[in-house]
């Protein structure tokens, strides 16, 4: 049961995130947007002493790969994929979007299997601190 609730957080956590970072003006429409929603609303204060690589791998006609190294109040964010990650979110480039703009909720993306995340949950939990 506590891994249950942990992993529900979390991804509570990330979605609140990203729906916050992407829903500044209008809703997101692409995974690119999303991200650089996030790049908006970083901050540097909450990611001192964090050293953190966030991976993204996202399905579909958007879709593709991202990432962010998080390294003590800074971070640097591009396409690709990041050696050692250690949190890698797996979703369509739809379901991401509709995460990021508040319109599927993460905890019933994962529930359902559309959402999967690998990777440490404390770290996972910070990029909502990071990134609100």
């Amino acid at each position: 049961m506590r891994f249950c609730i942990a992993t529900v957080t979390i991804f509570m956590a990330v979605t609140l995130s990203a729906a916050n970072a992407a829903s500044n003006d209008a809703d997101a429409s692409t995974p690119q947007q999303v991200f650089d929603g996030m790049r908006e609303s970083f901050k540097p204060d909450k990611a001192k002493g964090v050293h953190a690589r966030y991976q993204w791998e996202l399905s579909g006609p958007n879709g593709g790969e991202w990432w962010i190294d998080v390294n003590d109040g800074t971070y640097k964010m591009g396409r690709g994929k990041i050696d050692n990650p250690s949190v890698t979110f797996i979703t369509s480039d739809k379901d991401w979007v509709a995460m990021s703009n508040g319109k599927l909720k993460g905890t019933w993306a994962f529930i359902t299997g559309r959402l999967k995340v690998r990777g440490s949950q404390a770290v996972a939990r910070k990029l909502d601190e990071i990134f609100p």
